[in-house]
């Protein structure tokens, strides 16, 4: 029988790898999420907030926390330093990622979310006008979203070619 050898370092590379598929991969379904909630309807855009902030709060918070540590044993162990312009530009990458999940999409959808509620339950049974300040919020939440995805995928391309290792 041939015993397979499994690392701890692979163990950890694995969860790595997961938890940034995992975690953020959804995060990219967001960018349909709106438009095709307006499509549907505007009284779709709710759970669209609601979805989000399940989201930001179940699946890449955790991931997050996991590639956090998992990176961090990786450079001990894998004879890297926090030194390498990689390790580092991936390191301040996640926590821009971080500060934008937590210091801006999760109160924008918090407050996006019952802002378009107010709209709907106002508008009653007639004709839904979405406000300026709700659209201008939703535009700027799309765009800053583009961003940290840029982000997340530059972080990817450093982890994979590892430039100046």
């Amino acid at each position: 029988m041939t015993q397979i050898a499994i690392s701890t370092f692979e163990v950890s590379l694995f969860l790595h790898i997961t938890a940034v598929v995992v975690g953020f991969g959804a995060t990219f379904a967001e960018a349909i999420m709106f438009p095709v909630a307006m499509n549907v309807g505007p009284q779709h855009l709710p759970y669209v907030h609601r979805l989000q902030l399940a989201i930001n709060r179940r699946l890449a918070t955790p991931a997050l926390v996991i590639v956090i540590l998992t990176g961090i044993y990786q450079v001990q162990e894998g004879g890297f330093s926090f030194g390498d312009a990689w390790i580092s530009a991936s390191l301040v990458i996640v926590i821009v990622i971080a500060g934008l999940l937590h210091g801006y999409f999760v109160p924008a959808d918090r407050r996006l979310g019952a802002m378009v509620e107010r709209e709907l339950a106002d508008a009653g049974d007639g004709e839904v006008t979405l406000s300026d300040e709700y659209q201008r919020g939703a535009r700027t939440e799309g765009v800053v979203g583009s961003i940290t995805g840029l982000l997340l995928v530059a972080a990817i391309f450093l982890m994979v070619v590892q430039p100046g290792a």
